[in-house]
């Protein structure tokens, strides 16, 4: 076990840091940041920050020696890199992990051979996608295997117009494209492991995406009792198999014959598991602290219905381009079942997530209610 008073470190200085951090603090633990930008949300609140690149094996090394546990707050960071520190500070989740669920072709790849349920899809590694989708048949979408979140990277091709500008885009990258599925529910669930095999799955979320970008998490989701029970024992089997020490988050599709496909993996907090912030006995935050320091998980029964909607710098007041006033705080902060969380970024951009806020209610429907008028009234 890692005990409180120790140093956990942060590769990655994002908001998803920012909140691990502050739930570090919160038991006891020092918390150290290590980011290439110099000022990052993260970086703002940690005990120590060090800025350089992930690719600076000097850094880096001097980065484990400061700390007794070193976690994550995003995947996209050169695995190679960690190799050469893996001798001196425990990696949790290792980097193995984090090489499979940082692209999408080895990630599925993955999947396939361990015969848990994916989108079918077909792999255009040279960047020629055509085969990929003749294989796959349309609609379906093509997807960069590096570095794609919130939509980016991906298109959808239905017609012979969408399959020629695809082939200029994404010409001499390597791809994936996967079969188009009209789902039913877009699920995730957020898994915690520890080192010792204890398993622990937050109540599945149901997603609402706008744009690609997740707009709203709703818990419970709106299935049945026997589809939420397989989505957690889904992800927890995934967990296990890929050896995570830490939190696993798992999105799925839900298909309107009632199949469970998993769509993506992420070694991570997750932006849909910033419900259980307000929505229950412990965040998905102070789990991955848990989970990585060796203590036992905490219960994730759920307080009370609860719905997260993300803040994108649309919200702002805009004006030929330039910010020229802040969104309505007083409308979230008037209401007494809401909370708002901010990320500190200075600078508002649309699609940019700048913070999210929660409502919680006794019945879902009035908490998602009071969110889509909150969110209306920013």
């Amino acid at each position: 076990m890692i005990a409180p008073g120790q140093t956990i470190g942060i590769l990655g200085g994002g908001q998803l840091g920012r909140m691990l951090a502050q739930a570090a603090q919160g038991l006891g633990y020092r918390a150290h940041v290590y980011e290439p930008s110099g000022d990052s949300p993260a970086a703002a609140v940690a005990d120590r920050s060090t800025c350089a690149a992930y690719e600076d094996l000097v850094q880096l090394a001097a980065f484990a020696r400061s700390v007794d546990v070193v976690t994550y707050e995003f995947e996209n960071i050169p695995a190679a890199p960690l190799a050469a520190i893996a001798g001196t500070v425990a990696l949790r989740p290792a980097p193995e992990v984090l090489r499979i669920c940082q692209n999408r072709q080895r990630e599925k790849a993955w999947l396939r051979e361990h015969d848990f349920p994916h989108v079918g899809y077909a792999e255009a590694l040279d960047g020629d996608i055509l085969r990929a989708v003749a294989q796959v048949g349309r609609p379906c979408v093509v997807k960069t295997a590096d570095f794609g979140y919130d939509g980016k990277g991906q298109m959808k091709i239905a017609t012979d117009a969408d399959l020629e500008q695809a082939g200029a885009i994404f010409r001499g990258r390597r791809c994936v494209v996967e079969r188009w599925l009209e789902s039913a529910r877009e699920l995730s669930v957020v898994c915690a492991r520890t080192a010792a095999g204890e398993t622990r799955s937050f109540p599945v979320a149901e997603n609402l995406h706008v744009h690609h970008i997740l707009d709203r998490s709703l818990v419970p989701a709106r299935i049945d009792a026997p589809t939420a029970r397989a989505a957690a024992e889904l992800a927890a089997a995934i967990a296990a198999r890929l050896g995570v020490v830490g939190l696993l988050a798992v999105e799925f599709f839900l298909t309107p014959a009632g199949e469970l496909l998993v769509n993506e993996l992420a070694p991570r907090p997750h932006n849909s598991g910033h419900w259980s912030l307000d929505g229950c006995a412990t965040s998905q935050f102070e789990q991955q602290v848990r989970a990585v320091c060796g203590l036992p998980l905490g219960d994730v029964a759920v307080r009370a219905p609860t719905v997260m909607v993300n803040i994108l710098g649309d919200a702002w007041r805009w004006q030929d381009g330039k910010v020229v006033g802040p969104p309505n705080w007083a409308a979230i902060l008037a209401e007494p079942g809401a909370r708002l969380h901010l990320y500190g970024k200075p600078t508002p951009r649309p699609g940019r997530k700048m913070g999210h806020f929660t409502v919680f209610a006794p019945e879902l429907a009035t908490a998602l209610a009071v969110a889509t008028d909150l969110k209306s009234r920013l």
